[in-house]
């Protein structure tokens, strides 16, 4: 459902994705994994179509998203890391607002949004604006909202930045419910646990390419194969972290 090919991204003399080449089949959950500033972001808005690639290509389902960007982003929702919603809204009415950028409307709409709005605890500020709401609240209606139109593709930013515990768990429920009927899911993170407890496949990226990419268990084999004993060092070899034991050796030094 998602195909990268030779995917770039160029600031000038910097290169902030390097030639990526992905392949994310429909019904799998696929992980983007990397230290902050490694990529992983400009890579899901060129996917999104907020960013225009430098060369390369981005498909949905088949369709180039800059070829055919309005067909495109109707098989996608996209859940960014830093929420942003018309303030002077109240819940419902921005829920409504994105329907309406899918030419979606009535009762199926009324019925979709309140289901949603249940799931995340939201329904008792479904007429409450938006400026009311926390962080987290915020959060978990940009959640909602890219679910509404029912997307083949969701495409989502470090999910589970300002989360409660509860909230959390009924999101990755949700995501491997939505991949279980066939949906594909692409999420950025660079919480090694979360990409362990919910990704199918997982991709090592750093410095704007990707270094590894497999199933957990095929990259823990490639872990022990280079005498690494767990999926972090592995992680941290790749990205070129060095692990707290050896930054307090420099210290004691």
């Amino acid at each position: 459902m998602i195909q990268l090919q030779g995917l770039t991204k160029r600031y000038g003399s910097f290169t902030a994705v390097d030639a990526i080449d992905l392949d994310v089949p429909a019904g799998e959950l696929f992980g983007f994994l990397g230290p902050n500033g490694a990529g992983k972001t400009t890579t899901l808005r060129m996917i999104a179509g907020i960013l225009r690639p430098s060369s390369g290509t981005v498909r949905i389902g088949g369709i180039d998203v800059n070829a055919n960007p309005t067909a495109a982003k109707t098989k996608l929702g996209y859940i960014p890391d830093r929420p942003f919603i018309y303030e002077k809204l109240s819940g419902a009415e921005f829920l409504r607002f994105v329907a309406g950028l899918y030419s979606q409307d009535g009762a199926a709409v009324e019925r979709r949004m309140d289901e949603l709005l249940a799931l995340f605890d939201l329904s008792e500020w479904k007429q409450e604006l938006v400026e009311s709401y926390s962080h987290g609240m915020r959060q978990k209606l940009i959640i909602a909202s890219a679910f509404l139109h029912r997307p083949e593709v969701i495409v989502v930013d470090e999910p589970m930045v300002g989360l409660d515990p509860k909230a959390a768990r009924i999101l990755k429920d949700l995501f491997r419910e939505y991949t279980r009927r066939g949906h594909t899911i692409l999420m950025s993170t660079h919480t090694l646990e979360i990409a362990e407890d919910v990704c199918d496949r997982i991709a090592i990226i750093q410095g704007g390419r990707i270094r590894a990419s497999g199933t957990v268990e095929e990259l823990m084999a490639t872990a022990a194969s280079l005498g690494q004993h767990d999926l972090e060092s592995y992680f941290l070899q790749l990205t070129g972290e060095r692990a707290a034991r050896e930054l307090v050796e420099v210290l004691d030094a």
